[in-house]
């Protein structure tokens, strides 16, 4: 009986995550404190109620050590720390730790509702996603003429939340397209110190592989195998258009095609359907420095020597540099990567990469605080959409009453019942400030 031998393949652990989706809170800031001091023979002290710790910003931090967001695709939700309350005898709370989430250089971060709000690049570069609320006023702050002895004190700000897509393009200086298996995986593999995986099928190459080619001197630079593109790409067919972005840094690009006849394909054919794929999806980056590799030169036949002959001729009429290579052999490579080298110093005297200052994000704008907008919910019930009065109303101890005629006195002096009368709103109606809800009663000495 003849036993047969089962072939494993590996499991590959690692995935390439180029894209998440989160949900971030920043931490809502501290409890400010209600206290009147108290010592002895000093029966009246005085209001001596701490503020609130501030609560702890959401951040992304760039990590040069990592090379996809594979930490954010399970966990989707994350948190900072709330400010610690005040306490008695003028004690500040503490404050919230920020959370600092690491991502790999070349982070774009997308805010929903917002869109674009910056990227990270270089090492520890910060850019603040949500800010974390402040922390409440102890009631030292309300002391006035009449009111001596506040028994109230501000409540902790919540802090900002949003939905953020986070998207990762992988910053390179040279980008290696071409149709599935003409060998890029190859190529990578032998000017550098990168292992992709290499097999004779289609779509071996699931992610970008990043390598760095020294040719010494300090002439470094890093090359990213682009997985196979197909015709309709820039449409989601094949891998789709999800690889494309990774080649928005290259200084150039290199177009790898397969001139032997083993695969029968035609490499004027393959190069003219990858170029319209690229122009479809971005124009900018078709219009790019261009080098054609054509590969596998160490397999041609006497009819292929005919075929490289024409398309030879035909990327000289276009002035484009092209080389016959062999990625296995490694004919022709150094002249390739030399011209490579000349475009990367080229684009990078010209332009220079840019590293964009990101200045702490919160997830609104003072300027929308301001504004107040009166919105009918029903026949007889309205709601303020003002940034401004909802942090007040969040701020405010709902269940004290002396909390609740300060707040009315921060409304009067904001002319909220003239606001409410010109936007139709009538006496008896219901309204809606946050968690606030109250009867409308107008005080028509303001009309």
């Amino acid at each position: 009986m003849t036993s047969s031998k089962a072939v494993l393949c590996p499991i590959i652990n690692f995935m390439f995550v180029d894209e998440a989706k989160i949900k971030i809170t920043a931490g809502t800031g501290g409890n400010g404190c209600a206290s009147l001091h108290r010592e002895k023979y000093k029966p009246k002290g005085g209001p001596d109620g701490g503020d609130g710790g501030k609560g702890g910003d959401v951040t992304i931090k760039v990590d040069e050590g990592l090379r996809t967001l594979q930490d954010y695709r399970y966990k989707k939700h994350f948190k900072a720390t709330r400010g610690g309350g005040g306490m008695g005898n003028n004690r500040h709370g503490k404050n919230g730790d920020d959370l600092i989430l690491r991502v790999p250089p070349g982070t774009k971060a997308y805010i929903d509702g917002e869109g674009y709000i910056g990227e990270v690049i270089t090492q520890d570069q910060e850019l603040v996603l949500a800010k974390g609320g402040m922390g409440g006023r102890g009631n030292t702050h309300f002391t006035t003429t009449s009111r001596k002895a506040p028994g109230f004190a501000e409540k902790g700000e919540p802090g900002g939340e949003a939905e953020v897509l986070l998207e990762l393009r992988v910053l390179a200086d040279v980008g290696v397209i071409g149709f599935p298996n003409v060998g890029k995986s190859t190529f990578v593999s032998s000017i550098s110190a990168a292992k992709p995986r290499i097999a004779d099928y289609p779509f071996t190459t699931l992610h970008p592989n990043l390598g760095v080619v020294d040719l010494g001197e300090d002439n470094l630079f890093v090359v990213a195998d682009i997985p196979g593109l197909i015709e309709g790409a820039h449409q989601g067919k094949g891998l789709g258009d999800r690889f494309l972005r990774h080649v928005d840094r290259t200084a150039t690009i290199i177009h790898m095609l397969d001139i032997s006849s083993k695969e029968g394909r035609d490499p004027i054919e393959d190069y003219d359907l990858i170029e319209n794929e690229l122009a479809a999806y971005d124009k900018e980056i078709a219009n790019r420095p261009r080098i054609v590799a054509g590969n596998k030169s160490d397999l041609l036949s006497e009819e292929d020597k005919d075929k490289l002959f024409k398309t030879t001729k035909y990327f000289k009429d276009k002035d484009i540099p092209f080389f016959p290579i062999s990625a296995v052999t490694g004919e022709g490579v150094e002249p390739l990567l030399y011209a490579a080298l000349a475009f990367i110093k080229e684009r990078q005297a010209a332009q220079p990469l840019a590293v964009e200052e990101t200045a702490s994000h919160r997830v609104y704008s003072v300027e929308d605080e301001d504004k107040i907008k009166v919105i009918r919910e029903g026949k007889h019930s309205w709601s303020i959409d003002s940034k401004k009065l909802q942090k007040m109303v969040v701020m405010t101890d709902l269940a004290n009453d002396e909390a609740l005629q300060y707040l009315q006195d921060r409304l009067d002096k904001l002319k909220i019942d003239k606001i409410l009368l010109n936007a139709g709103v009538k006496a008896g109606d219901e309204v809606i400030i946050e968690k606030l809800v109250f009867e409308f009663e107008p005080d028509l000495g303001d009309k």
